[in-house]
């Protein structure tokens, strides 16, 4: 497993590397997807069981990245998908430089879908386009409904929101129809799926929509 050490993007235009890692993508038929949450919320467990379920059909690449540890990287290589681990040299999000330096040290020819695992962070991360072909934001329940009234920007910049750890539902007073009913009133075209990783609650629908969307990418979609 390979471990990268990115630091700030020297480039001034981020939106332009944005614009051309997505170009580069989309050459290379791959979609790229930026997973967005706050730390804790379940996206390597979500991720692991994605693998675990698409991996016959669909070739994956996960870049993990973190302020440290490697410990992601290495839970992912033994779900049986190519993994790198990135280090943010302190920073609490990805860029678009750093997101093209890390796929370019990544064997990722083949692959149909990368996924970027963000750091851990409401804020940051939805602030910078990482030049992603799509953005999905995870709550879990634990976190409450209140989420999209506290964090506005990740919430309106996502093309997915994945309600993650519904089988915790009864220890948790999440109110799952006013979640969605703020989060709509932020974003009304955004894809909301409600699931649980661990009894498989609601994967289908979201693995159906992946695939879509990585056909759709490819050039191959109906």
């Amino acid at each position: 497993m390979k471990v990268i050490e990115l630091h700030r993007s020297v480039t001034e235009s981020n939106d332009r590397d944005a614009d051309a890692l997505r170009e580069y993508m989309k050459d290379k038929k791959c979609l790229l997807i930026n997973l967005m949450s706050a730390p804790g919320s379940g996206k390597t467990t979500l991720l692991m069981k994605l693998i675990h379920d698409m991996k016959e059909n669909v070739q994956i690449g996960v870049m993990e990245a973190d302020i440290d540890s490697s410990v992601d990287a290495e839970r992912i290589t033994t779900a049986g998908a190519m993994s790198i681990q990135v280090h943010t040299d302190g920073m609490c999000h990805m860029d678009a430089g750093m997101t093209a330096e890390g796929i370019h040290n990544m064997n990722s020819e083949g692959m149909d879908v990368i996924f970027l695992e963000n750091v851990g962070n409401l804020i940051c991360p939805a602030e910078f386009d990482t030049g992603a072909g799509k953005n999905i934001m995870i709550l879990s329940v634990p976190e409450g409904d209140d989420k999209p009234l506290k964090y506005p920007l990740m919430f309106e910049t996502s093309d997915a929101l994945i309600i993650t750890k519904t089988d915790t539902a009864k220890y948790f007073n999440f109110d799952f129809e006013k979640c969605r009913e703020r989060v709509r009133r932020l974003n009304p075209d955004i894809h909301i799926f409600e699931v649980s990783a661990k009894t498989g609650e609601g994967m289908n629908e979201l693995e159906e929509w992946l695939i879509h969307e990585i056909e759709d990418w490819k050039g191959t979609g109906e």
